[in-house]
């Protein structure tokens, strides 16, 4: 019942857009990446994975429209999660599992608060192939594989409709700070209820349009603005987790209801165009028994030739 009204909510929120699809352009391109490689060089949980975006409307002056479905966002991503040691499973780690999702989301502003609202599928297990991409990859680069008992145990097959609202409003603090509250909700592959903030020092996101990585919350550019320099972003967010995908009811272990995130990153832009982002983020514990969070890092540049 539960993927039937995701259905119905995704296509009803992107059928009156589509009447006049043929007035938008492309308006950007943006992805970020991320990997554990700084966390000791261990390849665990979330190890790693990629988000892009593509942004399709009539103009941008700055700012999102404030029209539901006239920007409109396809989003793309692939992500790895692995359990504690790669070549001997334990029963009391997360199970392996590979992820690819494709979305479609709008973005529109109403006063001075921002939406975000659309819906991806997830496709999730070994139908992915990114078992078969990361056990070639390490063999490629020499590092331990995925072993077959980690392979053969990882998440069942599936096709998990989720459904994606983020609220959150901009406060100056001063000519160059800015403090930006949110509010997420997620409900399908991953359901849970997130609030945070991230706070902004320079010019970055003035006049860009953002969007945020599922993983660790960051912030990344998929439409450009013409702001040049440094900025420093330091954000945190908690989530109540109900249900997840990645650690199912009939697993040995159990997820984790409170889920916490701390991040930091550096961007910056030249007169030219060419950009870089690096960033760290702590993710907290997903589940019981786990040990300890982890440190993820991402990285963005955009080189121009």
């Amino acid at each position: 019942m539960f993927r039937w009204i995701m259905a119905v909510l995704m296509a009803s929120a992107f059928a009156a857009p589509a009447a006049n699809a043929q007035e938008r352009k492309r308006l950007g391109y943006g992805f970020l990446l991320n990997n554990d490689v700084i966390d000791g060089g261990q390849d665990r949980w979330r190890t790693g994975g990629l988000q892009s975006s593509r942004g399709w409307g009539p103009t941008w002056d700055g700012t999102a429209p404030g029209v539901f479905g006239q920007l409109i966002e396809l989003r793309l991503a692939a992500e790895i999660i692995t359990p504690e040691n790669l070549r001997i499973p334990s029963n009391t780690d997360r199970r392996y599992a590979g992820a690819l999702s494709v979305g479609l989301h709008t973005h529109f502003q109403r006063g001075a608060t921002e939406y975000a609202v659309g819906g991806d599928l997830v496709i999730v297990g070994s139908q992915t192939g990114l078992d078969s991409f990361q056990d070639a990859l390490h063999d490629l680069i020499n590092v331990p594989r995925p072993s077959d008992a980690v392979r053969d145990a990882q998440i069942d097959d599936a096709v998990n409709p989720t459904a994606v609202v983020e609220i959150g409003q901009n406060f100056s603090l001063g000519t160059t700070t800015t403090l930006r509250p949110f509010l997420e909700a997620r409900a399908g592959n991953e359901t849970l209820a997130r609030v945070g903030f991230a706070l902004t020092f320079g010019d970055f996101g003035r006049g860009a349009l953002l969007v945020r990585d599922s993983v660790t919350g960051q912030r990344y550019r998929a439409i450009e603005s013409e702001w040049t320099g440094f900025s420093f972003v330091l954000g945190a967010d908690i989530a109540h987790v109900l249900d997840s995908e990645f650690l199912p009811d009939n697993d040995p272990v159990s997820l984790d209801e409170s889920r916490e995130r701390v991040r930091a990153g550096v961007h910056w832009r030249s007169e030219t165009g060419v950009s870089a982002f690096v960033g760290v983020t702590y993710l907290g514990k997903e589940f019981e028994g786990q040990d300890e969070g982890q440190y993820v890092g991402s990285l963005r540049l955009r080189l121009l030739f």
